[in-house]
């Protein structure tokens, strides 16, 4: 009998930034800054209000106590260290990093404990995200608790340090990703969330969408974003910066989740928790699918959750997720302007530093909805003119008005390009309304018989070397990698590709796009890197209902594989008292519930085992001889399953086919 695995990698989309080693292979260094790029980034200085120090008044107010160590998990490993950013510790940006992006960078890397307002703290540097801890009557409510347990432990140790010891009585998750949840289990144990003695809040939909919104792509997307969050590149003035709303994501530590005990499923729902008055907003389809901001009345405090950082967010992330909406998220953020604008005197998210008072919150949060009611209405504006998004992408340089102006509607973490393309896609889809791209050629064909129109690959590397002489990096790069997917073992067009790359992550402002551009070229001096450590979470597998086991199975399944084997089987969760049967037929996989009277086979098991083997603590053969799982009926038909099913390999290429 074929092992039975279950590999759901890359559940979530930072997930795979926590648990890659951040070792780099030995190879060619970087190249220095060009002349081109090094003007590029000087005249930044001239363009934008570098003067305006607010920022940095508001980054550091409140401090309580800094944070300048390192965090290991139990085995001694380092998965966060907040000095391999000392690097940043310099007043003038370095000729390789955007001085938008470098001042962003030295943001971001304030690390410690801060008091928000009387009863409000962050723990803010510890993480991508930020930990907010609200002191009540009979003990703490903590908004959003990290990625890793390691990380969210090491926070609360830091508040404990310097505030009165009280339990923790409530955690809240604002949202559906990864760093607002995964480190529960190092503020709260299981054991009182079952015994009542701890709430867990979510908004309606939460587990859900927790599972499903990167699951059956998830592999793809887990590879995406090592290139999104630069996780495998070096900290340092040619390497990783930032990552736009932190510095980055813990490499490595223990992802957890406790299923929530309260959702919040109105559109306004008010709660009293440990004394303190809770007035949640639903936001749902803005910056996750299920969200949710918090307004405190007695603190006069607005949490914005994500949908309000302190820069322009992604309307699709390149790492890859299904496309937000930039009209309901405007939507909801004049809404949180009119119900909150006049009574609010801090506003808080879950990135990033706060603002306060009320003037600076009600035109911070008017600007954050003109921005993506911008990058909505005037994205169908020129789609209705029958421009493509490329087209659109080129005609949007800037923000309209003073928004252009604003530091925290600067493309740091989303895009402008990006974001308009983006709108595009959801309303149109990915085809531009041209014929000739209905069904272009592959990447590799059309590559080969461009070069080879173009006079061959000595011709366009001598035209790809003129365009970066001029310091035409866009163009070079499309140039570079027709060749590249033309003849990818091209030692001296990898080399001039990943010259040309670097350059264009220098002069990023986007810290995405900078690390996009500097992953790519790393891999091209020094290939893939080999997968290190494993992105499957335990509690995430517990998660999984059987329903979510059998898609994903689906996903797996190898359809050229399947054609032919055509069956039946039962599937029974004893445990569960749940009966499901799964249908293999034209190379497809369908599950139903319900038993089969007809089914080939049967296998009766427990939801535990199954999860042991999906985590890889059992095989199939050894929990059927166990006696852990029940085999009835013709055997060789759950084998010719086992046979269709794929395990994708995590390091595909990106840069070369």
């Amino acid at each position: 009998m074929p092992r039975f695995t279950l590999s759901p990698r890359g559940l979530l989309a930072c997930l795979i930034t926590a648990c890659l080693s951040q070792a780099v292979l030995a190879a060619d260094a970087p190249v220095i800054a060009s002349a081109q790029t090094s003007a590029s980034n000087a005249a930044v200085l001239q363009q934008l209000p570098f003067s305006d120090r607010t920022d940095f008044e508001s980054v550091s107010k409140g401090l309580i106590a800094p944070f300048k160590g390192q965090v290991k998990d139990a085995a001694g490993n380092v998965i966060w260290d907040v000095q391999a950013y000392d690097f940043l510790n310099k007043d003038q940006a370095p000729e390789s990093v955007n001085p938008s992006l470098w001042r962003l960078a030295q943001l971001s890397a304030h690390a410690g404990l801060f008091e928000v307002s009387p009863k409000l703290y962050q723990v803010r540097g510890l993480d991508l995200a930020n930990m907010t801890i609200i002191e009540g009557d009979n003990g703490l409510i903590i908004i959003d608790p990290l990625t890793m347990a390691e990380t969210a432990k090491a926070a609360l140790d830091l508040y404990y340090a310097n505030r009165p010891h009280k339990p923790v009585v409530a955690v809240i998750y604002s949202h559906t990703h990864v760093d607002h949840f995964g480190g529960v289990r190092g503020v709260i144990d299981e054991a009182d969330v079952k015994a009542g003695k701890v709430k867990v809040f979510a908004p309606a939909g939460f587990m859900e969408h927790v599972m499903s919104e990167n699951v059956y792509a998830g592999n793809a997307m887990s590879r995406r974003a090592q290139y999104q969050f630069g996780s495998l590149l070096p900290r340092g003035e040619k390497g990783q910066v930032d990552a736009g709303l932190g510095k980055s994501t813990p490499a490595g530590g223990t992802i957890t989740l406790i299923p929530p005990t309260d959702l919040i499923d109105k559109a306004l729902d008010i709660r009293t928790i440990a004394g303190v008055q809770v007035e949640f907003q639903l936001t749902p389809g803005t910056e996750a699918p299920a969200e949710m901001n918090l307004y405190l009345p007695e603190l006069k405090a607005l949490c914005m959750a994500e949908n309000a950082t302190q820069m322009m967010h992604n309307i699709l992330t390149p790492r890859g997720a299904q496309v937000r909406d930039a009209k309901a998220w405007s939507q909801y953020l004049d809404d949180s302007l009119a119900r909150y604008g006049d009574k609010a005197d801090v506003l808080f998210a879950q990135h990033n530093w706060p603002t306060w008072g009320g003037e600076r919150i009600r035109t911070f949060l008017a600007d954050q909805r003109d921005m993506y009611a911008f990058l909505n209405d005037r994205t169908l504006h020129l789609l209705n003119q029958g421009l493509t998004p490329l087209e659109i992408a080129d005609a949007i340089k800037k923000l309209p008005g003073s928004l252009d102006q604003k530091w925290y509607t600067r493309g740091y973490y989303g895009s402008l390009s990006f974001n308009t393309r983006a709108v595009y896609q959801r309303y149109l889809g990915f085809y531009d309304g041209n014929p000739a791209n209905l069904n272009p050629l592959p990447p590799v064909d059309s590559a080969k018989r461009t070069v080879e129109a173009m006079g061959g690959s000595a011709a366009v590397l001598e035209k790809m070397r003129t365009a970066m002489a001029s310091g035409d990096y866009r163009w070079a790069a499309q140039l570079g990698n027709q060749l590249l997917f033309a003849e990818p073992d091209n030692a001296d067009v990898r080399k001039a590709q990943a010259e040309t790359l670097e350059q264009l992550g220098y002069q990023s402002e986007n810290a995405t796009w900078r690390n996009m551009y500097l992953t790519g070229a790393m891999e091209l001096r020094n290939g893939v890197p080999p997968h290190a450590g494993t992105s499957v979470s335990v509690d995430m597998v517990r998660a999984m209902s059987p329903e979510m086991f059998f898609d994903y199975l689906a996903v797996r399944l190898d359809s050229d594989k399947a054609v032919g084997h055509d069956l039946t089987l039962n599937w029974t969760f004893e445990d569960l008292h749940r009966d499901f049967n799964l249908t293999l037929r034209n190379g497809v996989l369908t599950h139903r519930v319900g038993l089969n009277p007809a089914a080939d086979a049967g296998v009766s098991l427990s939801k535990d085992t199954l999860e042991k083997i999906s985590l890889k603590q059992l095989d199939f053969p050894t929990a059927m001889q166990k006696g852990l799982i029940k085999l009835q009926g013709n055997g060789k038909k759950l084998g010719e399953l086992m046979d269709s099913l794929d395990t994708f390999g995590p390091q595909f290429n990106i840069v070369t086919p």
